[in-house]
């Protein structure tokens, strides 16, 4: 019995850095019932608190969310688990599951699935491939909803944007009053999240003096750069400490 359990064997490969990405399974219905659309700030927060977790319980570099998905940079050092694929996927899926559920008070479900990846450059292509997929779909998200917002089925503003270029969809918005380039850039960019160090200060009441030490926290970055500016963001952060 034991060794029909066969992926229960499949670990991630040796020095390898590896990427855990969850997203939200039937969201797209989900946001629709409980969210206002294209984008309400709330879902934001609750996305933000459970990649936060992620990125907490999992002990990663980096954690990057947009739309539903998260994903959690694990360096080659990571053990966890003994590294097992099985395992770190369907617990990461559990782990976002349960802290937006709980943070939303509406049960919400996550899938997940690994990445891997032979060096820095690869994590950082991959997070800027996420992050172009942040943009392309808050586009196309805002016309879909200004569509919708002026009376238009699904489907009539489904068609609309069929064929449109990212021009295209940049002017419909602006002939409606909405300037893509000044949306909230978490919108846009989706949020970033990382650990940094800072000096806390506290007082010696032996001494009677004020102290300083060092601690970590996490850093939360709603206003990420884009393209080169995002690709140094992300070469800076994964490689702290290597």
């Amino acid at each position: 019995m034991r060794a029909r359990e066969w992926f229960h064997a499949q670990t991630l490969l040796p020095g390898a850095w590896a990427i855990v990405r969850v997203d939200g399974r039937s969201f797209s219905r989900f946001t629709a019932e409980h969210f206002t659309k294209p984008f309400d700030a709330r879902f934001s927060d609750l996305m933000e608190r459970a990649a936060r977790t992620l990125l907490t319980e999992l002990g990663g570099r980096y954690a990057y969310t947009e739309s539903d998905e998260i994903s959690v940079v694990l360096d080659p050092s990571f053990e966890l688990f003994g590294r097992e694929a099985e395992k770190l996927v369907s617990l990461s899926a559990g782990i976002a599951t349960a802290a937006f559920t709980h943070a939303a008070g509406e049960p919400a479900v996550f899938d997940g699935r690994v990445w891997m990846g032979s060096g820095v450059q690869d994590v950082v292509d991959y997070l800027a491939w996420r992050q172009a997929d942040a943009a392309r779909c808050a586009l196309n998200g805002w016309c879909y909803w200004t569509l919708r917002h002026e009376g238009a089925s699904a489907r009539a503003a489904t068609r609309a944007l069929e064929g449109t270029t990212a021009a295209g969809k940049n002017e419909l918005l602006f002939e409606r009053g909405v300037n893509f380039n000044e949306v909230p850039a978490w919108q846009r960019r989706g949020v970033g999240l990382w650990w940094e160090t800072y000096d806390k200060t506290g007082h010696d009441p032996i001494r009677d003096r004020a102290v300083s030490a060092s601690r970590r926290r996490v850093r939360v970055e709603r206003h990420l750069p884009m393209r080169d500016g995002y690709r140094e963001l992300v070469r800076r952060v994964v490689a702290q400490g290597r």
